[in-house]
């Protein structure tokens, strides 16, 4: 588990000043990751540390030579068009990056005057100048179902008389997804077909979906691996993950409803699933770290799922938000508006006991390889992190501000995620937006 040090001290300011504004995503407290290039250039892709307004160009800042040991090692690792070798290296490479780099940022850093600043200067990106890509080659995308309520609340709409598995509150329940489809933040994508079946039809058509949804989830990047048939222990379970995005696993509920029985989701997720630019570590996450807690009555978790630190630490205070800019709003120069806003405290599975189910039979983990935290609602209907949820099931529409309202999707509707943590006492880390935008399904 990572522990509080000297880079999470909210008093630390850095020579770059957009990183010590007031409500900045990323200030030198953060410090994420991503993979990226200048607009327009064609130039290859490469690894990036997000500071205020700036980006870090991992590739210029290691032939630079600024950093020095384990962090010149990382820096390097983490130069190329995906994360993953850098994510191979573990997390002691990983913090001896991020404490190097936060060491040169800092405002009163020894050698502020000094050549490996003057050198870390040199390799600054305006944030508005670039373009970004899936930050890790993922070869394999897990999607859990760690939030009880969005898992009762839909378990209301297509099960009214057994709304949860009786499994649900015993085992990290999830399922194999598609990574050939995830795209960055900015992913537009025509609405899917699929098989649709009307409750009085005597048979389905094939049709595009009627019924698109989102889905607000976190993303949990993996770090380094497991070999096959070498489970992953809880307490060492964090030590294998790189860090977490923003991710929208994008649903087609009339497809669901017809095809996810008896193997679950297949054509109505594996279309599309975006995932914010950037990369925020655990480490980066240590003040935001609250005690993971069953409701009195539930079964605890069984032994392999449950340590000292899990119960003390395992879960995070992220601050989610979804915001809606449909057509009309964008013409009249609207902002999107707000439709929900929850926090990744309610999530009833850790991040660690993710992982350590995902392996306790045998499987292996690979660098870059994707987790999907599962929809994640709050306790109250203003929390839910979809509108199959916030309309129950397309009954009560939501009202907009403009005057438009919305019970699913309509073509040329863009979603953006937010997620942030904020409390007294420590530095504000957020993780960007992540937009996506529906259009029109092909002919």
């Amino acid at each position: 588990m990572s522990l509080l040090n000297h880079t999470h001290d909210p008093a630390a300011r850095s020579w770059v000043q957009s990183a010590n504004a007031a409500g900045s995503d990323f200030p030198i407290q953060n410090l994420p990751f991503c993979v990226f290039r200048r607009r327009g250039s064609g130039a290859a892709f490469r690894g990036g540390v997000a500071i205020g307004d700036q980006v870090i160009d991992l590739a210029q800042l290691g032939a630079a030579g600024a950093l020095q040991g384990l962090a010149a090692e990382a820096a390097l690792a983490g130069a190329g068009a995906s994360l993953n070798p850098l994510m191979a290296l573990g997390p002691a490479a990983w913090q001896a990056l991020r404490h190097g780099l936060f060491d040169l940022l800092k405002a009163d850093a020894p050698d502020v005057a000094g050549t490996a600043v003057e050198a870390l200067r040199g390799c600054l990106v305006a944030q508005a100048q670039v373009e970004y890509t899936v930050p890790a080659q993922i070869g394999d995308y897990t999607d859990f179902y760690t939030s009880v309520h969005h898992a009762t609340n839909i378990g209301k709409l297509f099960r009214p008389d057994n709304p949860l598995m009786p499994n649900y509150k015993w085992v990290p329940i999830g399922y194999h997804g598609r990574a050939s489809s995830i795209g960055i933040s900015g992913q537009a994508f025509p609405r899917p077909k699929g098989q649709l079946k009307a409750p009085d039809a005597e048979a389905p058509v094939l049709a595009p979906s009627k019924r698109m949804d989102i889905e607000l989830e976190l993303g949990i990047f993996i770090g380094q691996g497991n070999e096959q048939g070498s489970p992953i222990g809880i307490e060492d379970a964090e030590n294998h993950v790189f860090g977490i995005c923003l991710l929208n696993d994008w649903s087609a509920r009339d497809i669901q409803a017809w095809e996810y029985q008896p193997l679950g989701p297949f054509l109505s997720k594996n279309f599309a699933s975006t995932v914010s630019p950037w990369i925020v570590t655990l480490e980066a996450l240590a003040p935001y770290r609250v005690p993971f807690t069953r409701p009195e009555g539930d079964p605890q978790p069984l032994p392999y799922l449950d340590s000292a630190a899990n119960r003390q630490g395992g879960s995070f205070d992220i601050q989610l938000q979804v915001g809606l800019l449909t057509d009309q709003m964008r013409a009249a120069g609207q902002s999107d508006a707000q439709l929900c806003r929850t926090s990744y405290r309610h999530a009833y599975w850790t991040v660690a006991q993710m992982v350590t189910h995902h392996t306790v039979n045998g499987c292996n983990l690979q660098p870059g390889d994707l987790f999907g935290s599962g929809t994640l609602s709050g306790p109250t209907l203003d929390q839910a992190g979809a509108l199959i949820e916030l309309t129950s099931g397309g009954k009560h529409p939501i009202a907009l501000p403009n005057g438009e309202s919305r019970t699913f999707l309509e073509d040329g509707d863009a979603v953006v995620l937010r997620g942030w943590c904020e409390q007294a006492g420590a530095a504000r880390i957020g993780f960007g937006e992540c937009w996506g935008q529906v259009l029109p399904a092909r002919a």
